[in-house]
């Protein structure tokens, strides 16, 4: 049986009151988020000026990974879907403001704090200064409900996220796809809604270690949207020398790729395609030459 919860269950329904308080009672569970948040913070790459900015935690479960957030001096808002996450985050008193939601639609947020709106991520454009994830936005890529479609949530998601960013600000993602089809399937998404960016990969040749990130930036891109380094073994930048060959292969810097040049068949168009078109172009009640033996056939090079 696998052992990642989003292939068990859906996360309202896998986070119920004994699975949220037992992975908020870990001493493991609470170390090893609260480096992913540092690290994450890392990457948010926020001015050091001593002034405390608004952030978003989506998927914020208990509030682990916002205590980072207070910690170093932010306000932050959390988004989860897991009532029973919630009610904990609650009983702990955590410092920020919650909202009971599912990020892969636009539907109405419960507010459990005095934060409620309509649509979306229920929050005012522009205002939120950045905003991180750790290992939520992959449960979008699963089908948990007939209506569920990954692309089309994927779409509403990075979307609603877009336009509630200031511009320039940027959104960390600590992500563990399944495959690389999951993962190119989240960048993309996140390129269409407007997205620079790519992935970042910490301590990429240590099964145990490995983490993946996403950071993007909400604007074109430009020299301050370029991706960070990921840390090798001695906790230090990677240099392009140890940069794997998967990383160089899923980094994406720039949305205007070069399109793929199309093949181009030296076959001609033979007897058949004539035949298809010009049935279609009597359909369409235009005049056509009527077909004879010599329709379609193959001139001599030389009259």
């Amino acid at each position: 049986m696998s052992n990642r919860p989003e292939l068990l269950a859906p996360p309202e329904i896998f986070y119920d009151d004994s699975e949220a308080r037992k992975y908020t009672s870990s001493s493991r569970i609470i170390d090893i988020q609260a480096r992913l948040s540092e690290r994450a913070l890392e990457l948010l790459a926020l001015p050091v000026d001593g002034i405390p900015r608004l952030l978003l935690d989506i998927g914020c479960g208990s509030g682990l990974s916002g205590e980072t957030l207070t910690e170093n001096g932010h306000q932050w808002i959390g988004l989860d879907i897991s009532q029973s996450m919630l009610d904990i985050a609650l009983e702990r008193e955590v410092e920020g403001d919650l909202l009971l939601g599912d990020m892969g639609q636009d539907a109405s947020f419960e507010p459990l704090r005095p934060y409620g709106w309509d649509k979306g991520l229920a929050l005012r454009p522009g205002i939120i200064d950045g905003a991180i994830s750790i290992s939520a936005v992959q449960w979008l890529c699963n089908a948990d409900k007939s209506s569920h479609e990954p692309r089309l949530r994927l779409k509403a998601f990075f979307g609603s996220l877009y336009r509630c960013l200031a511009r320039g600000a940027r959104a960390v993602f600590q992500v563990y796809p399944e495959n690389i089809a999951q993962r190119e399937l989240i960048l993309r998404s996140a390129m269409h809604a407007g997205f620079a960016g790519g992935v970042v990969m910490d301590y990429p040749h240590s099964t145990k270690s490995r983490k993946e990130y996403l950071v993007l930036t909400c604007g074109p891109p430009s020299i301050s949207t370029a991706v960070p380094r990921g840390k090798g073994e001695d906790g230090e930048s990677c240099s392009e020398d140890e940069s794997s060959e998967e990383n160089q292969m899923v980094t994406i810097s720039d949305r205007n790729r070069p399109q793929k040049k199309q093949k181009i068949s030296r076959k001609g168009k033979g007897r058949d395609w004539i035949f298809k078109k010009k049935e279609q172009l009597r359909r369409k009640g235009n005049t056509v030459p009527p077909d004879t033996r010599y329709t379609g056939r193959k001139r001599k090079a030389r009259f």
